[in-house]
């Protein structure tokens, strides 16, 4: 019996962001990492439930304080010119973006104060953290990683070490929202 050698796989061709846009703009599930078209898995109804109570807590807070936009459902970000991720909650101030400044087309581009991603039920937490120095390296202020593997809240900021928040603990943001306050259970009810 012999062996038949395969000829090798043709290299993928990268895509910049701009290119990526224009095929996917208005389509979930798919990200650009490093000029490559990534399909993401739905994940599921946790995974729902999750980023729905933290978009909550965040835009009860940012609505209190007239403080600027909340966005959910994969809202695309740019994080560099072979980049494009899905942020599953993402908060601008209008600071950065002002009220009467009108929301922007296509994606966003930071600075912005915070994005959360939720952890998928097919990401190793490794992936997680390199989507949030990803984001940190953008220009994101503020990474806020929800693992419901460990009920868990990790959050990352640019030049600090990430702090890690546990069951009975309570997530504070106080460099970009002072009166966020959110215990870590309730993200996960």
């Amino acid at each position: 019996m012999s062996t038949a050698t395969l000829p090798p796989a043709a290299p993928t061709a990268l895509v910049t962001a701009d290119e990526f846009l224009n095929l996917y703009g208005d389509e979930s599930g798919v990200e650009l990492i490093n000029g490559v078209v990534t399909r993401q898995p739905m994940p599921g109804t946790d995974h729902g439930i999750i980023c729905g109570n933290a978009y909550h807590y965040i835009r009860e807070v940012v609505k209190a304080g007239n403080l600027g936009r909340v966005m959910t459902n994969d809202t695309f970000v740019r994080t560099s010119l072979t980049g494009c991720r899905g942020a599953d909650v993402a908060y601008v101030s209008y600071t950065v973006l002002p009220a009467n400044v009108p929301n922007p087309k296509g994606p966003l581009t930071p600075p912005l104060e915070l994005v959360v991603e939720v952890r998928s039920p097919s990401d190793p937490y490794k992936v997680l953290v390199s989507k949030a120095y990803e984001y940190l390296d953008a220009g994101v202020l503020v990474v806020m990683l929800i693992d419901p593997e460990t009920e868990s809240v990790g959050v990352f900021r640019p030049n600090e070490l990430p702090i890690r928040f546990h069951n009975g603990d309570t997530v504070t943001l106080p460099d970009i929202l002072p009166a966020f306050a959110v215990p870590v259970a309730k993200f996960f009810e």
